[in-house]
C-alpha cells in the first residue's frame, strides 16, 4: 500500500518536525512565562526559531535525496518561509480561538492546533512544494 521510501521519508520528516517543534514549544513557554510576552508574540518568535531548526534538518537529512542540493537553497528558503508564515499564523490564530472561545490553556490549545497544522498544512507543503521531487532525477533513478 505504502512504499517503504515514502514511509521512511514521512518518519524522518516527523523527527525534523518534532525537533523543530520542541524548540518552538519550549521557547514559547520561556518567552511567555519568564519574559511575560503575550503567547501570540511568543509563538511568532519561537515559531521562527523552530522553523530554522526544521528547515535545516529537512534540507540536509530528510529531503536530501529527493531534491537536496540540486535545488537552489534560495528558492527552498523562500517557499519554506511562506509555509512558516502560514503555519505561525494558523498556530497563533488557532491557539487564540481555543483560548478565547473555549477557555483552553494556551499550552494545551497550542498542542491541539499544532497537530492539525503539522499534518494538514506543513507536511504536505514541505514535501510537495518546498522540497518537491526533481522530475529529471526520478526518471534517471527509475531507469
Amino acid at each position: 500500500m505504502f512504499r517503504k521510501k515514502s514511509v521512511l521519508t514521512f518518519l524522518q520528516a516527523q523527527v525534523a518536525a518534532f525537533l523543530g517543534g520542541i524548540t518552538d514549544y519550549g521557547l514559547m513557554i520561556l518567552l511567555t512565562e519568564v519574559f511575560k510576552l503575550h503567547f501570540t508574540f511568543s509563538i511568532l518568535i519561537s515559531g521562527s526559531v523552530g522553523a530554522i531548526v526544521n528547515f535545516s534538518i529537512n534540507r540536509f537529512w530528510v529531503f536530501k535525496n529527493q531534491s537536496g542540493y540540486r535545488s537552489r537553497i534560495n528558492s527552498q528558503l523562500f517557499r519554506f518561509a511562506l509555509v512558516v508564515l502560514g503555519s505561525i499564523s494558523l498556530k497563533s490564530f488557532g491557539t487564540l480561538i481555543l483560548q478565547k472561545s473555549f477557555q483552553i490553556d494556551y499550552r494545551i490549545g497550542r498542542l491541539i492546533t499544532d497537530s492539525f497544522v503539522s499534518y494538514g498544512f506543513n507536511y504536505p507543503l514541505i514535501k510537495y512544494w518546498v522540497f518537491k521531487t526533481n522530475q529529471k532525477q526520478n526518471v534517471v533513478e527509475s531507469n
